[in-house]
C-alpha cells in the first residue's frame, strides 16, 4: 500500500499560486513575504534548506562597500534586520548583532581610496559610510596593529547567523502556510499555457508564477527558457578558530586585501571575505583551497599579531553564483510571462535577503517593487555589451563598484 501511495504522489501534479525553486535565504525570504501576502507557496529545494551559500557564509550584515546600484536595497534591508523580531515573531532576530562594520586602511594610499569612495557616495546622496582616522580606528579596536592608517566605519552594520536566519524565515513562512519540500531537485521548468510546471524526481509541481532562487544552479534553469546569463560558480571558504580571550568588537574588513573577520561571544573567530575555493557544481559542494586559506590567515596575523599561534578549528566552503558585472539578477523574465529570478549575489547576498524577498514579492504580486530593480535586469548583459563603447567611466558598473575592495 505504501508503494502505491508513493507512485500516486510521484504522478500527481501538486499545485500552488507560486513555485519557488531554491531554499536559501532569498528563497525562504521570498516565500515568507509571498505567503504573508496570501499566496499559496511551494518551495522546492534540491538538498536541504540553507545547504549552500545561505547556510555557510560569513553572516555579514553589511551596507559598507556595496556597489552603488545595491546601496538602496542594502539600506532598506538593514532596517528590516534591525526590526527582525517584529517581522518574524517569536523574538527571532537571526542572531543579528549590530556590531558596526569597519573597513581598515593599512597605507596612506588606501586611506585616500577610502576618502574617494565616501566622496563618491556622498555625491549620490548616501551618507552611511564615514571616513575615520587612525586614532579613531584604534579607539574602536585597540588590539589592531599600529600600522593601520584609518578606514571607513558604518555603525548600524553588523553580523548574524546564516543558518539560523534562513531557518527562521523558513519557519515563519511555514506558519503562514508555505510548503517546503527538501530533496526535490528541479530537472526542468516549462510553461504550458498560462501555468508553469517544475519537473522533479519526486513529481510535477504547477503554479501560476515561478521564482528561480537556486543560487549557482539558477543559470541552468534560465537557459531552459532561452535566457543565458554570464554566471559561474565559485566555492567560498570560511574558517573558525579556537577560542581566545575577547579582543574584537566590530566586524572587520580590509581595503587592500580580502577579509571578513569577527569574534563571537564564545571567543571563536570567523574568518572569510570572498576567499575563493573550489566549486563542484555537479557534485553540489565546495572544496577548500588550503593555499588561499594560508594567505588569509596571514592577513589576520598582520592585523592582529597576537593571534599568530591561534589554531584553526575547522574550515569549509559553500557554492555561490557570480555574474560578470558582480551584481545579482533580480528580475522578471524577458522571455516568458510570470517567471522571475533572484540569484547571482556574488558572495554578498546574505544582508540583502530580508529586503530582496520583500521586493521580489512586490514584483511578482504587484507588478512593480517599491524600490527600482532596473540595474539587476536579466537582459542587462546584452545591453551593456552593445553600449560598452559609449559608456562613461562613472556610469559603468565597474566604476560604481567603488575604488575600495568590495
Amino acid at each position: 500500500m505504501n508503494d502505491t501511495s508513493d507512485v500516486n504522489r510521484a504522478t500527481m501534479v501538486q499545485e500552488a499560486d507560486v513555485l519557488v525553486i531554491g531554499g536559501g535565504l532569498h528563497g525562504t525570504s521570498s516565500a515568507f513575504h509571498l505567503a504573508r501576502r496570501g499566496a499559496k507557496v511551494i518551495v522546492l529545494e534540491a538538498d536541504y534548506v540553507a545547504r549552500h551559500s545561505s547556510g555557510v557564509n560569513a553572516g555579514g550584515v553589511r551596507t559598507l562597500g556595496r556597489p552603488l546600484p545595491e546601496i538602496p536595497l542594502a539600506l532598506m534591508s538593514r532596517e528590516i534586520w534591525h526590526d527582525m523580531p517584529s517581522l518574524l515573531g517569536d523574538g527571532e532576530d537571526g542572531g543579528f548583532v549590530a556590531s558596526g562594520q569597519l573597513k581598515i586602511a593599512e597605507t596612506d594610499a588606501e586611506l585616500d581610496a577610502c576618502r574617494e569612495r565616501v566622496a563618491l557616495l556622498e555625491s549620490h546622496g548616501f551618507t552611511h559610510e564615514k571616513v575615520i582616522d587612525r586614532e579613531t580606528v584604534l579607539e574602536l579596536e585597540p588590539a589592531l596593529a599600529r600600522h593601520v592608517t584609518g578606514g571607513i566605519w558604518v555603525a548600524r552594520d553588523g553580523y548574524a547567523l546564516p543558518y539560523r536566519t534562513t531557518t527562521a524565515f523558513r519557519l515563519a513562512a511555514q506558519r503562514l502556510g508555505a510548503n517546503f519540500l527538501e530533496g526535490t531537485p528541479v530537472r526542468r521548468i516549462e510553461q504550458r499555457g498560462t501555468r508553469w510546471f517544475a519537473l522533479t524526481p519526486c513529481g510535477t509541481f504547477s503554479a501560476d508564477k515561478l521564482l528561480v532562487t537556486a543560487g549557482a544552479w539558477s543559470g541552468e534553469l534560465a537557459k531552459q527558457v532561452g535566457e543565458a546569463v554570464p554566471v559561474h560558480p565559485e566555492g567560498l571558504m570560511l574558517m573558525v578558530t579556537h577560542r581566545v580571550a575577547p579582543f574584537c568588537n566590530a566586524t572587520l574588513g580590509a581595503t587592500g586585501r580580502p577579509l571578513s573577520f569577527k569574534q563571537f561571544d564564545n571567543g571563536t573567530v570567523v574568518i572569510g571575505g570572498k576567499l575563493i575555493g573550489i566549486a563542484d557544481l555537479a557534485g553540489r559542494h565546495g572544496e577548500i583551497d588550503f593555499a588561499r586559506l594560508v594567505r588569509s590567515a596571514r592577513t589576520v596575523t598582520d592585523l592582529f599579531p597576537h593571534l599568530r599561534h591561534l589554531g584553526v578549528n575547522r574550515a569549509w566552503a559553500g557554492v555561490e553564483a557570480f555574474t560578470e558585472d558582480e551584481l545579482p539578477v533580480i528580475s522578471a523574465s524577458r522571455a516568458a510571462s510570470n517567471l522571475y529570478y533572484s540569484f547571482g549575489y556574488c558572495g554578498s547576498g546574505f544582508q540583502l535577503g530580508p529586503g530582496c524577498g520583500k521586493l521580489v514579492s512586490e514584483l511578482m504580486l504587484d507588478g512593480a517593487p517599491s524600490l527600482s530593480l532596473d540595474p539587476f535586469a536579466i537582459d542587462r548583459f546584452g545591453r551593456a555589451s552593445a553600449a560598452s563603447t559609449l559608456a562613461s567611466p562613472l556610469s559603468s558598473h565597474a566604476a560604481a563598484a567603488s575604488p575600495v575592495a568590495h
